[in-house]
Order: structure tokens, then sequence, then C-alpha cells
């Protein structure tokens, strides 16, 4: 891709100061001379981690000519917390410069309206191109390449090391551990302990190691204890065998452990990301996964939080398959049958008992997966609804080809913007981005609510949510044991038991919404343009059909008058509604570009893929047209 125009970088500016920098606060006039790409990101998106993972490579191969920074732009509250985003840095391992931005002062110069967004800045300092979403390493390796060769011939290219300073590391058993298994029989426990790339087992006073899984380099290798590779494990749950299924999260992939020999075996994900049109069932070592944050063994198989793609999938062990069983893909919350619902990143899952088993909840609570459905602050379940005509449609699984039909419901939660810490009627209280959900021995569940620092508790039967204990450092997940729970605190570097408590702990509420600034939009007609550009060297390929998708909805429904909906076309003639003055236009837009090579009759196609959330103010003066850039510059 080249420039369309010369657009002068704007200057870095943030509140919170530089990350791997040695203390020190490099201007774009310091990295003159270098190929600059800023990624915009915050950490509780995975399409921002994708993206991290997306860059390591080129950040490798091109360390002497590029410099990447980090532009930390928080979604969240706890996002804007400094100490928040130091822990953040070091838990998904970003090694290079990283400026705090918590009140979105470079986002607002730069003019980013999405989490990622990457922005390249050429060695003079001037902007030259700019992605939105995941799936441009392609594009960005082209780019580089050829920005190299152009200002090396100009004289302009330096080469040399950057501004990246790492640093110390620091000494403990657990680094950010994820999720934890109570082991039956020993009292052990099993911790993803997800930054060093490894499990960990705990005694029973969960804190002494017994044995390490996993060499604690990050990798996709099975093999035994020592020997075994995974990067950054989260979930775990036990099978019936009394062996373990682990969500590798980086890996894209699902790993079973024996616990007796500690031998490590890949059984469902081929280690690489899925993307749109790519197989949604199959064996399931041939099926690609997509970040896999949490596993749960429900209805006699493994579902999976597939926080990737906004779905739950399924593995049966049986039969070695893996399938959808719940979610579009498309990011929100919406309830209904199975195949109709919408999640964004589900992150934690727990199967209640059963009817009839020992211990088992009141009727409310029966034989549901509880969901921790972190992007919109939502504590949700999974039933079944195999008597329900309606539910025909979903079939995420069967007995013989008779077809499981599920159906999912929110507890707590509204939305992707609305967020807080409220106790009361679970139709007012609020969660911030929780990790983790725990089903309790009385048929209520414990909500990890990771950014408040806080252990709730939803009681199915009286609709209340209650805190059950504060102070603690973003809980992930929690097990009971003996009448404790004890908790996962990712961001303490330990698990901490804590007496269940018979009365919650009262806390004063705080209700927050997402801040962005609104875009001023007209009503009536109202044109939206996604911006593609193919990188050089690419073309779109419709030999089989369109190859880009734009699906548009918004919150509340009411927005949009018409227009809402799928389609093949990247551009949406829209009527907005007058009687609605504010709300939040939701654009999902993909796009693939395969290699323009009329030798080759197979050439390699890349995907293009990114959501917006753009919260719009409907009035008189306000535009008819908004362009959103998946790749290329602003229109």
């Amino acid at each position: 891709m080249t420039a369309r125009a010369r657009v002068r970088a704007p200057e870095l500016t943030g509140e919170g100061g530089w990350l791997n920098t040695g203390d020190k606060h490099p201007t774009l006039a310091d990295l003159r001379g270098s190929i600059v790409i800023l990624d915009f990101w915050t950490f509780c998106c995975v399409n921002c981690l994708h993206v991290l993972d997306e860059l390591r490579a080129l950040e490798e191969r091109h360390r002497d000519t590029v410099v990447i920074v980090g532009v930390h732009s928080p979604k969240f509250v706890h996002e804007a917390e400094h100490q928040a985003v130091v822990d953040a840095v070091e838990r998904y391992e970003v090694h290079h410069p990283v400026l705090d931005d918590p009140q979105l002062s470079t986002w607002k110069q730069y003019a980013v309206r999405a989490w990622p967004t990457l922005v390249v800045i050429d060695p003079e300092g001037y902007v030259v191109a700019q992605h939105a979403g995941e799936g441009h390493a392609h594009a960005l390796e082209q780019l580089v390449t050829a920005l190299e060769k152009e200002h090396a011939a100009k004289g302009t290219l330096r080469r040399g090391d950057g501004p990246y300073v790492p640093p110390e590391p620091v000494a403990t058993d657990l680094r950010f551990p994820g999720k934890a298994l109570a082991l039956p029989g020993s009292g052990h426990f099993l911790v993803s302990d997800s930054t060093r790339h490894a499990l960990v087992e705990l005694a029973a006073d969960a804190e002494s190691v017994v044995r390490r899984i996993g060499t604690g380099t990050r990798g996709l290798a099975d093999g035994n204890a020592e020997t075994a590779r995974f990067s950054e494990p989260q979930g775990l749950t036990l099978l019936p065998d009394g062996s373990v299924i682990v969500a590798d999260t980086v890996n894209h992939a699902l790993r079973r452990v024996d616990l007796g020999t500690g031998h490590v075996t890949t059984v469902a994900g081929t280690g690489k990301q899925w993307w749109q049109g790519s197989p949604t069932s199959g064996p399931a070592r041939e099926v690609d996964l997509s970040s896999p944050w949490d596993v749960a063994w429900f209805d006699d198989r493994v579902w999976i939080a597939m926080a990737g793609v906004h779905q739950l999938w399924t593995y049966d062990p049986a039969t070695e398959t893996v399938r959808v069983a719940a979610g579009t893909t498309n990011e929100g919350l919406v309830d209904g049958h199975a195949a109709q619902a919408w999640f964004a990143q589900p992150s934690g899952l727990a199967a209640a008992p059963e009817r009839g088993e020992a211990g088992a909840p009141p009727a409310d609570g029966w034989g549901r997966l509880w969901i921790a459905d972190s992007e919109t602050s939502a504590l949700r379940w999974v039933e079944r609804a195999d008597d329900d005509p309606d539910a025909d449609a979903d079939t995420a699984g069967g007995d013989g080809g008779e077809p499981r039909r599920y159906i999912i419901r929110t507890a707590v939660g509204t939305g992707l913007f609305d967020f807080g810490h409220r106790d009361g009627p679970a139709g007012q209280a609020l969660l911030q981005h929780p990790l983790g959900v725990t089903a309790l021995p009385d048929g209520s569940v414990a909500v990890s609510d990771t950014y408040n620092n806080a252990l709730r508790r939803y009681d199915p039967v009286t609709g209340e949510v209650t805190t059950l204990a504060t102070d603690l450092r973003e809980p992930s997940d929690a097990v009971v044991v003996d009448g404790d729970i004890v908790v996962v605190e990712s961001a303490g570097h330990r698990l901490t038991r804590m007496h269940l408590p018979e009365e919650a702990v009262r806390v004063e509420a705080v209700a927050h919404r997402t801040q962005r600034d609104a875009t001023d939009v007209a009503a009536g007609a109202f044109r939206l343009d996604v911006v593609f550009t193919a990188p050089d060297g690419q073309k779109l390929d419709e030999r089989y059909g369109p190859s880009t998708r734009l699906l548009v909805s918004a919150t509340p429904p009411e927005l949009l008058a018409e227009g809402a909906g799928k389609g093949t076309d990247l551009f949406r003639d829209l009527v907005l509604d007058p009687s609605v003055t504010e709300g939040v236009l939701h654009v999902s837009a993909m796009a693939a570009s395969c290699d323009d090579d009329p030798a080759n009759p197979y050439p390699a196609c890349h995907v293009h893929q990114q959501d917006w959330g753009v919260p719009v103010r409907v009035g008189a003066d306000g535009d008819s047209r908004l362009a959103l850039v998946l790749a290329g510059l602003d229109a």
C-alpha cells in the first residue's frame, strides 16, 4: 500500500506516561528514521490480543527498522488505572514501548474509532496507512518491506535498536494465573500459570508447588511434563476419566493432560486461528479454534468459551469432534435460541449440578451452564430447550442423530457499554468485565468480577446480586473446597482461600458507561461506508461469490428505521429515526483479499475483519455520512 496524502503524524501524548522505555519519554522526533507502527489497544479486547500475537513475528523480523508503539486506550474504568496497564503489559509479554493514554488523547488525535487500530508512520514522520481490526499481518509485512526499500534509497531509513527497555523480571511461583481446578482425592489444585505458559500443581495449602507441567516457554508441543509447551493457557475442566482438558488460549487449541503421568496431548484445534468461512464442525484436530478461554463439562461433553469469535463450542471426547453450540460470531448481548444468540468474549464457564445429584441446588438452578460474558459485563446461562418447538434450528450436538437444543438467557447485564459495581435486583445490578463463574453449593453462583476486584454472588431464586469480597486483585476464577472458596487473584499472582460469608459485603454503588465522544449524525437518510483498499499485490477475489460482508445493527434497535441486517457490499444506505436522539451503531465488516498472481491457480488469501460500536448523537446539524476505515487511509 502506498500513501495517498502527506499527512504529518500527530505527537504521542498520554497522561499515564510510558512503559518499557526505562523511564524515558520518546517523541516522534526521537523515532525519526524508523518505521513506526502505532497499535491502539486495550487489554480487555481479545481482538487486540490477537493483534499482539500477529505483531510478534513482524517485530522480530524487522527489529532494526520497525518500532512498534502500543497506545493503550481504555474502554473500562479499571483499564484507566496505571498499575492495571503495567500488569497487562507484563501479562501479555508486550516487548515494545507502551504509551498509557487513559484520557484517549492520542486516540482522538489520530481519529481512531475502534479497538484494535494500527497506524503506520514512515521514517519521515508521515502517516501512510491505517488498518482497523485484525488479520493485517501480511499487508503490514508487504508495506514495511516496501518502506524499507524506499527510504533506504532516499537515505532516510535509520537502522539500529529502538527505545524498548525490558522491565526487571519478578520471581514468584505463579505469574498472572488464569484458572484453577480442585483435583479429586489429593486436595491439590491445578492452576493455569498463564504468563509462564505452564500448569502448576499446588498442594492443599494452595501455595506449595508440587510439580510444573510445561517448559514455561511459549509454544505448541505435546509430550511429558518436562517437554510439553503451552501458550497462555487458561481454562481447565476434569473429564469423567480423570484427565484434564486445558484451554490453550493463544495456541487456539484444547490439550489433554494425564494427571498420573503429566503427559500432554493436543485433542482439538490446528494451532491456527479460526476465520470467517472456516469449518465450524468436524474432526477436532482438523478444525481451527479461536482463543478458547474456558472449558466446562456439561451435558456429556466439553463446552468451550470461544472468546475469539464470541461463541460457545463443544468438544465430544467420544467422537473426537467439535462444533458450534451457540452464537453467531456477532458481538453483543442477544438472548434466545442458541443459533441466534450473541455473546461478547465469553471467558468463564461453570456447570451447575443436574436434578437429582447429591447437594443439587433449588429448582431455579438445576442443570445450567453459567457464563461470564466479559465484554458485556454480564452473567448468562445455557439451558436445554428440547421441548421448545421453535428451537428446531439449534443443533448443537446430538445422540444418535437427535439434535440437542439450547436456549441462552441473561441474569445480569445489559450490553457492551454499561458496567459498574452495583448490588441489588439482577435487572439493576452491574458488573465490570467478569472472567470467571463458580457454581456454589446452595445453587447460587459466584462471579469473579475481575475489573471490580471483587467476588460477587447471584441467587437465581431471589434474583439478587450481592458482593462477597472486595480488594482482590483481578480475580479470574474460583473453586469451592470444603465450604471455603479459593479465589484466583490473577494480578496478585496467588490463590486466596476465604470462608463463604453468611452475609454479603456492602459496597457503594457505582455505574459507568464507556466514555467515547459521540459522532453527530443527521436524522433521516444516512450513508455508511467501510473503506477497504486491498494491499499492494492483492485483490478482492470474487471467483466464488462476494468476498466482503457487512452487518449493521443499533442500540436501541429503534435508532435504525431502515438498513439493519446483513449484506455483501461495504456500504449501506440507512435511515435514522429522528425520535431517537442518541445510541450506538454496531458495524461488523469483513473483507478477503487474495494474492494477485494470474500464474497461480491457488493464490493465498487473507481475511481482514473488525467490529465497531460507534456512539452517535442524532441532530439536525449532524453528518449524513460515516466512513469507517477497515484498511487504507480515511476517505
